[in-house]
């Protein structure tokens, strides 16, 4: 015997569309996987783990400027207790969105004190290299932390 078919109703449609997100959970192998580490999934301008470990690495300086779409981190002077005559000021720039070794650059400025008058010193090459080698180490472990997790 022939039945006539039935008009969809409002409600049967707002089903539908509660139950496709579930379909498309359960097709399998052919979703493309999350990388939960991507470097350019991110709310900030730059390398958001090159960004963390930017501002864990000179946590201990007073900061004077950040700009996390820009990629700055500026700190105001810092005088290390140990050593009161000098005091250094640190500037770090993020320069791509990407985990790489060329993308941090640092740049300090060093002073001592000289009969009470702050004078600029050189900053040795191997400070500057220094800082940038940590925060690329601290980078990647808080990477290696977010795929393992």
């Amino acid at each position: 015997m022939f039945r006539p078919l039935r008009t969809a109703t409002p409600a049967f449609f707002g089903a539908a569309l509660l139950l496709l997100p579930l379909a498309a959970c359960s097709s399998g192998g052919d979703r493309p996987k999350a990388d939960l580490a991507a470097s350019r999934v991110t709310t900030i301008g730059v390398n958001a783990y090159l960004w963390r470990a930017t501002l864990d690495t000179i946590s201990f300086m007073p900061l004077l400027q950040t700009d996390s779409n820009g990629g700055v981190v500026v700190t105001d002077w810092y005088v290390n207790p140990q050593t009161p005559g000098e005091r250094m000021k640190v500037t770090v720039s993020i320069l791509d969105q990407d985990l790489r070794a060329d993308a941090v650059r640092v740049a300090a400025l060093r002073q001592v004190n000289q009969g009470g008058q702050w004078v600029a010193a050189p900053v040795q090459a191997a400070t500057t290299q220094k800082l940038e080698d940590i925060i690329l180490t601290r980078a990647r472990d808080l990477r290696r932390a977010a795929v393992s997790g």
